[in-house]
């Protein structure tokens, strides 16, 4: 089992920038992959950046060159640093792990970009 707790999310306008937290009730290293999905209203949950237990990276297209993911392995604790963020980047955001096949997530934090 892996508990997830996300922090960081707000009301920003846009240009600006947040940082996302989300610490999990276990070693990374024993995660094989840590993530975050978004969800926006009327619309399905997507892949916004991954970070596999070897270090490589994923975004979504959409955030390339804008939002960075990190690892602070000491504190278990997986980071989503959102700049440059649009109006189009609202929704809840879900930090994500996948341990041993299992998917795991957390209980969502709401960013909200004003124009």
């Amino acid at each position: 089992q892996v508990q997830l707790v996300e922090s960081g999310g707000g009301l920003v306008q846009a240009g600006g920038s947040l940082r996302l937290s989300c610490a999990a009730s276990r070693s990374i290293f024993s995660i094989n992959v840590m993530g975050w999905y978004r969800q926006a209203p009327g619309k399905q949950r997507e892949l916004v950046a991954a970070i596999a237990s070897g270090g490589s990276t994923n975004y979504a297209d959409s955030v390339k060159g804008r939002f960075t993911i990190s690892i602070n392995n000491a504190k278990n604790t997986v980071y989503l640093q959102m700049n440059s963020l649009k109006p189009d980047d609202t929704a809840v955001y879900y930090c994500n792990a996948i341990r041993r096949g299992d998917y795991y997530w957390g209980q969502g934090t709401q960013v909200t970009v004003s124009s």
